[in-house]
């Protein structure tokens, strides 16, 4: 799997993460959703991973995804940030899987 990351999502990312230890995710939500194929892709910052996360190298940092979800998501992906949504968007060749996405900061709870 190839994911890259554009000049401007790195900036925005790197901007709202400054100061901040995390690890970035691309995570399939299904939470309300209705079942577990019925689902949108969310950019998350997450304090740590998960066992069952696997590590993709990418032109900018490191991006972990699901091992369990990796079906929903395309062999080449792009993380891009449009000025004029002001939202995050994460496409590949075939499709804009979504267009609207936000980073969402989840911080460590004890």
């Amino acid at each position: 799997m190839e994911i890259i990351i554009t000049e401007a999502a790195a900036k925005k990312i790197s901007a709202r993460t400054e100061g901040r230890e995390g690890y970035l995710k691309l995570k399939y939500d299904t939470d309300g959703c209705g079942c577990a194929v019925n689902g949108v892709v969310a950019l998350w910052f997450v304090p740590e991973t998960a066992d069952d996360e696997i590590a993709i190298e990418t032109n900018d940092r490191t991006v972990y995804l699901e091992k369990s979800k990796m079906v929903f998501f395309d062999e080449q992906m792009k993380i891009d940030f449009s000025q004029s949504t002001n939202c995050f968007q994460l496409k590949s060749p075939q499709q804009m899987l979504n267009g609207y996405m936000s980073l969402i900061i989840k911080e460590k709870t004890d």
